[in-house]
């Protein structure tokens, strides 16, 4: 059974940093694409952030125009876990944070498997 478990929201003032943390389970992480989306109230889901599965040409990310030079996603395939760093954050950013693995890293790919969510809420 497939298992992403998402941790590390919480409240922060603007301006302020947290690290999201996504732990898989039941596949073969270093094989899939890791993404992180967000949802806030009453709006529809929107892509934040993709890294690929490494390949002989490496890895790659992909970024919403709007975090691009605060967040970075990283993974860790020993620990089978992909990271959200997000710094100076924004009002703007409270949302409730998913991850998510796929096959192809992009944003508008499909993404198999969910985690549960973990809340971010940023403080003006």
């Amino acid at each position: 059974q497939v298992q992403l478990v998402e941790s590390g929201g919480g409240l922060v003032q603007a301006g302020g940093s947290l690290r999201l943390s996504c732990v898989t389970s039941g596949l073969t992480f270093r094989n899939y694409a890791m993404a992180w989306f967000r949802q806030a109230p009453g709006k529809e889901r929107e892509f934040v952030a993709v890294i690929s599965s490494i390949s002989w040409s490496g890895i790659s990310t992909n970024y919403l125009n709007a975090v691009k030079g605060r967040f970075t996603i990283s993974r860790d395939n020993a620990k089978n876990t992909v990271y959200l760093q997000m710094n100076s954050l924004k009002p703007e950013d409270t949302a409730v944070y998913y991850c998510a693995s796929g096959v192809v890293a992009s944003p508008s790919g499909q993404y198999d498997y969910w985690g549960q969510g973990t809340q971010v809420t940023v403080a003006s």
